[in-house]
């Protein structure tokens, strides 16, 4: 696989020296100063490119050319924001980047309650708690008919948690779930977030999936003509948050979505985390099935709760079987150059998603939540270990 790490570009606290230092060879990035919706130009992609080149890198995944709400719904000026996005495809290609992650997560990206959650070694993870945002859900943002999203148990525990909240912690909580992140259409309010969770509710699951299918037959055979690759990352959590409908958070809705617009275009990041907060998805089985459209993956791991909480545990931790995903993985890639497959379509791009912040880079200004130097560093290691003790048992058997 080849080594990569998501860079938040000239203005990310992490050089690119240091992304070089560290080992990986791939960059994958957007152009977060481009706002949502409009065209990506050739010539601040090749800006983009040159710097990253400079450095002894390549560019290896676009992550993400993001999609204004009005194409998720199918509203307004849709029909232009969708040329608008056929024309960045096009351009990204033309330019020599071939690979695009993209999402469809309905109002929010991934999400979180504890972006600081302290571990037992006294390192932070990003935290999921499931009584945190029915509270939140509940009793600050007043949802209509929030109550029929959570059971019996889950709401008794979210009524506590509130009663034992202060204001400022209130206040934390809502910057977690709603504040947006880099790549996004900004940051929502209390009235515009319940303004558009309204607006995507009326749509039902089924309508939604079909306003994603309707989008991939309009984008997928650009992509395919230019030689570009779209891999959709799965909703983070894989399950409804404010009663929102999902529509890529399973192996039955990648099956679908892959069977709708049956093109090599059209394919999967799998995003170990994401996927496997649901107890119910096999990741290694969901390689094997959906292998030769997996194009691009996110390698970390989480620690999964009855009620549907989870945390980022350690990338060799955690309760996905971070070693076997590697090896289906690995055999995928052996597959394809058995095949004969073009060169730069055999290695899959992974990152190591996310890592815990540690001791060196605690209260450092620049650092995100999940993307500090260190954890990651540590994570990329693991998996490389992984990857390569894998591939030399494999060589041998």
């Amino acid at each position: 696989m080849i080594e990569t790490w998501r860079w938040f570009g000239p203005d990310d606290s992490i050089t690119l020296r240091k992304i070089k230092q560290a080992g990986a060879t791939g960059i994958v990035t957007s152009l977060h100063q481009i706002p949502t919706g409009e065209v990506w130009q050739k010539s601040d992609i090749l800006e983009r490119k040159a710097l990253i080149e400079a450095e002894g890198l390549t560019w290896e995944v676009i992550e993400s050319i993001p999609l204004h709400n009005d194409i998720k719904t199918r509203t307004g000026n849709y029909e232009q924001l969708i040329e608008n996005y056929r024309v960045s495809v096009k351009n990204a290609a033309e330019c020599g980047v071939y690979t695009i992650c993209y999402n469809f997560m309905p109002v929010v990206d991934w999400t979180r309650t504890n972006l600081s959650y302290q571990l037992a070694n006294q390192s932070h993870a990003l935290r999921f708690e499931m009584s945190d945002f029915a509270a939140y859900d509940m009793f600050i943002l007043k949802r209509n008919g929030a109550a029929k999203s959570y059971s019996k148990d889950v709401l008794a525990k979210a009524e506590k948690a509130f009663s034992q909240m202060s204001e400022e912690a209130c206040v934390q909580l809502e910057r977690n779930i709603i504040a947006g992140l880099p790549g996004g259409e900004g940051s929502y309010t209390r009235d515009t977030i319940t303004d558009a969770i309204e607006q995507f509710i009326a749509l039902g699951t089924e309508g939604f999936r079909d306003n994603l299918f309707a989008f991939l037959k309009e984008i997928i055979p650009v992509a395919e003509a230019a030689g570009a690759r779209m891999c959709i990352h799965p909703d983070d959590p894989p399950f409804s948050l404010f009663g929102l409908p999902r529509v890529v958070s399973t192996a039955d809705d990648a099956r679908r979505l892959l069977n709708a617009v049956p093109s090599p275009a059209n394919g999967l990041t799998m995003c170990a985390g994401s996927y496997g907060a649901r107890g119910d998805n096999d990741l290694v089985e969901m390689v094997k099935e959906f292998a030769e459209r997996v194009y691009f993956v996110h390698l970390r791991n989480v620690t999964r709760e009855d009620d549907g909480s989870f945390y980022e545990s350690d990338h060799l931790g955690g309760d996905n079987d971070m070693v076997g995903l590697v090896q289906a993985l690995l055999s995928e890639e052996q597959r394809r150059k058995s095949t004969g497959s073009p060169l730069n379509l055999c290695a899959i791009p992974m990152r190591p998603d996310h890592g815990h912040l540690l001791e060196d880079e605690l209260n450092q200004p620049g650092v995100k939540p999940g993307y500090g130097y260190v954890g990651r560093l540590k994570g990329l290691a693991e998996l490389r270990g992984v990857t390569h003790a894998v591939s030399a048992f494999m060589q041998k058997n």
